[in-house]
């Protein structure tokens, strides 16, 4: 079936739901993102009046892509982790050890299942916690729904991207937000770095599928290389920059890491 024939099919299905398509020309179907689970997952979540309208990409990852949406008036985020392409042996890196999933199958789909699962369960602690994060709303299957950040239809910039006013101010900042995470939420991120703080007024921590809880046998090790991606980047930027090992003994009081 030719691709035109999939996007007219596609829309129908689309419109059989009750979803709106807004901005068409940018909405793209891929056969990786809409498969059989993702429609099922998106009628559930239309039935219980989670979603009205899909829009154009905001981004696309490693595992999953990120699209505007609507509930009613409200701009939202709809993430979709792709089950077929997904990449099962780096996701199986943070999942085996977490306690929280244990249970999990070894099935490609169960996989991403619990990915998006815990996705949601690491928000929703980084927000009780006080870290400003996606709010997580609601999730099935493979599929997430967060607060949208952004203004209009226009999500706030990477931190990559952005000419901050005050570096060092940022600096402290996100430094502070890893402390309070692994000491309040009892998570590591796991992946931070300049590709996954948004910037607008003050930095955002995004993209927290792959942070795992404290006693992660992997924790220390991805919250060094955390501290060490905040510092490399902050460091270009000509802020003064604290020693990775007196952050990583700050925020663990463990008091171990030396040079």
């Amino acid at each position: 079936m030719k691709i035109e024939k999939k996007e007219e099919a596609f829309d129908q299905q689309l419109a059989e739901m009750g979803i709106r398509i807004k901005d068409a020309d940018n909405f793209k179907v891929s056969e990786n993102v809409f498969d059989e689970v993702t429609l099922l997952a998106l009628y559930k979540l239309v039935h219980k009046k989670w979603l009205t309208a899909i829009g154009g990409s905001i981004s696309t990852g490693k595992e999953a892509n990120v699209f505007l949406a609507e509930r009613g008036e409200t701009n939202v985020a709809i993430k979709i982790y792709r089950v077929q392409s997904a990449n099962f042996t780096t996701m199986s890196s943070y999942i085996t050890g977490d306690r929280r999933f244990s249970h999990v199958k070894k099935s490609k789909k169960e996989l991403i299942f619990a990915w998006t699962k815990k996705e949601f369960s690491n928000l929703v602690r980084a927000q009780e916690a006080g870290i400003p994060v996606p709010e997580p709303l609601v999730w099935d299957r493979n599929i997430l729904i967060m607060s949208f950040l952004g203004e209009d239809q226009t999500p706030f910039p990477q931190l990559r991207s952005v000419d901050i006013e005050d570096p060092q101010q940022t600096y402290e900042s996100i430094i502070g937000m890893i402390k309070t995470l692994y000491t309040k939420a009892e998570l590591v991120h796991g992946d931070l770095s300049e590709f996954n703080i948004l910037y607008h007024d003050h930095p955002y921590l995004i993209d927290m599928g792959q942070s795992v809880t404290r006693d992660h046998p992997r924790a220390l090790q991805f919250l060094m290389r955390d501290i060490r991606n905040v510092n490399r980047f902050f460091k270009k930027r000509g802020s003064a920059i604290t020693s990775e090992y007196d952050i990583f003994n700050a925020v663990t009081g463990l008091n171990v890491a030396k040079p």
